[in-house]
């Protein structure tokens, strides 16, 4: 493509940033990033506020449409460049998928929020066991979860690889990451070790965490 029309901000070791990024690579988009946030600051910026109000990331500028919230990012870059591959046309196909994407936000979010800032983000001194091991077992009951509904369907997409997968699959990097020990759930195990063979996932979501 000539002029990178596709611009995306945020930290590229924030989660939701990852799903940006990973279909963005997985669709073969020419894409330009910025770091914001975190240690990078410039949430408060009032150019950045005009974009996104809510002065979070990531947001995504493609030409004169500008996005915020990683799932409708993710959905919107399928639609609009992955017709003939990860975006799915059935209605009913298409939400099967679309529930895990937002089962994703809503259900893992919460504990894995709490296990990355006091297992790894907070200073020692500010972090306490007790919710690490809420969040821990949590995210134990949730990725059994997981596991039950690839039962169904060898991806959370259905039949193929597809934006379902993009939230969880990130969210999942940081599971088998954790130095934790973990119940046996074979299917999940299945899905990541094919996750692990895609190289836009290698390159946006298998970052160290931080």
């Amino acid at each position: 493509m000539g002029s990178i029309m596709l611009k995306i901000w945020g930290r590229t070791n924030s989660t939701n940033v990852k799903k940006a990024l990973w279909i963005a690579q997985e669709l073969g988009l020419d894409y330009e990033q910025f770091d914001v946030g975190g240690q990078f600051g410039g949430l408060d910026d009032p150019a950045f506020l005009a974009r996104n109000p809510n002065g979070l990331i990531p947001l995504v500028e493609d030409g004169e449409t500008v996005l915020w919230e990683s799932n409708v990012i993710t959905r919107y870059l399928a639609a609009t460049y992955g017709k003939d591959s990860l975006w799915i046309e059935n209605p009913a196909r298409r939400a099967q998928a679309e529930k895990w994407m937002d089962w994703a936000s809503t259900t893992l979010y919460t504990d894995f929020s709490n296990v990355m800032k006091h297992m790894i983000r907070l200073p020692e001194d500010k972090r306490d066991p007790a919710i690490l091991q809420r969040g821990l077992d949590g995210l134990a009951r949730s990725m059994k979860i997981a596991n039950d509904g690839l039962g169904q369907a060898p991806w959370f997409s259905g039949e193929e690889f597809g934006i379902g997968d993009i939230p969880v699959g990130c969210y999942a990097y940081a599971w088998f990451e954790f130095s934790i020990e973990r119940p046996s759930l074979p299917q999940l195990e299945n899905w990541y070790e094919r996750l692990k063979l895609r190289p836009a996932y290698r390159s946006a979501v298998m970052t160290p965490l931080t």
